[in-house]
């Protein structure tokens, strides 16, 4: 079952979190009109062309990827669990001139509530930090089979478990699988300011620089082939499944490498370790 008692205590860490973040990016809403791109080329080529296709973003954020997605002719609507992530998403929407709607909701709530209902998707999309916050990964895959229309993709972009297990100093440290919850009392961290440009290419701003959240928060533990097996027993029929070496915008240790294309990777003399991985799950027709 989810554990809606610690994803009420994310959703206060995330809006803590949330103000941080965007402080570090300059004038996003003028850079995505101008046709700035947010994206990277791994989602957008597992997405395909999206003119017309009805998309869904789970745990969409602050909704500038999902507003660069609209631009690219989705209809788009994206769901987060974060107050101040949807005010923003709806704000930076109006400012940009990209239609797309924003719904606050804890993901399994926004998906029992649309079981229901004829509302089916094309595309259910979801990107980098997204299945580390789910409490009951089987819950969520069948309600995102429920949520696809007949012949509708999942499509998943993720940072790899494997990196996650290991701490700061980059030793092996947290439980890889399982559903293992993780707490962290220092909250969600400010990782756009660790990632600098990485994660704001429309200019990084020194921003809050002294930011510090008070709420603690709740990661699970989930493998890939826990995320597979889950996806697969929902009815959802495997398409695509790859490893990266790289780490699209976001640097989780402190000597990765500035790669062409805002990707990080391990300095040359650490070995390598998968640190994304990515999948296509279609729904039969």
């Amino acid at each position: 079952m989810p554990n809606r008692q610690l994803h009420e205590k994310n959703r206060k860490s995330w809006n803590s979190a949330t103000r941080a973040h965007n402080s570090h990016k300059r004038d996003q809403a003028g850079f995505l009109r101008g046709g700035g791109s947010v994206l990277f080329p791994e989602e957008l080529a597992l997405l395909g062309a999206l003119s017309e296709q009805k998309l869904v973003h789970l745990q969409c954020n602050s909704g500038q990827d999902s507003l660069e997605l609209a631009r690219r002719g989705a209809r788009v609507t994206g769901v987060d669990i974060s107050d101040e992530a949807v005010v923003f998403a709806q704000n930076l929407s109006r400012d940009s001139g990209i239609d797309a709607s924003f719904e606050r909701a804890d993901v399994y709530d926004w998906l029992a509530r649309s079981r229901p209902t004829e509302e089916c998707f094309d595309v259910v999309y979801c990107s980098y930090g997204a299945l580390c916050w789910l409490s009951d990964l089987p819950t969520w895959a069948r309600g995102v089979a429920d949520a696809l229309s007949a012949g509708g993709r999942l499509v998943l972009v993720e940072f790899h478990p494997v990196a996650m297990a290991f701490d700061d100093e980059r030793r092996l440290a947290h439980r890889y699988s399982g559903g293992k919850k993780l707490e962290w009392k220092e909250g969600v961290s400010d990782y756009v300011a660790e990632s600098g440009e990485g994660l704001a290419p429309m200019g990084f701003e020194p921003g809050d620089s002294r930011f510090e959240n008070g709420h603690a928060c709740y990661e699970f533990a989930w493998s890939v082939g826990e995320t597979v097996q889950a996806v697969l027993d929902a009815g959802l029929v495997l398409e695509a499944l790859r490893e990266y070496p790289y780490s699209n915008g976001c640097r989780f240790w402190s000597d990765m490498r500035l790669l062409d294309g805002r990707r990080y990777a391990l300095p040359d003399d650490s070995g390598e370790i998968p640190l994304m991985f990515s999948l296509v799950a279609r729904k039969p027709r």
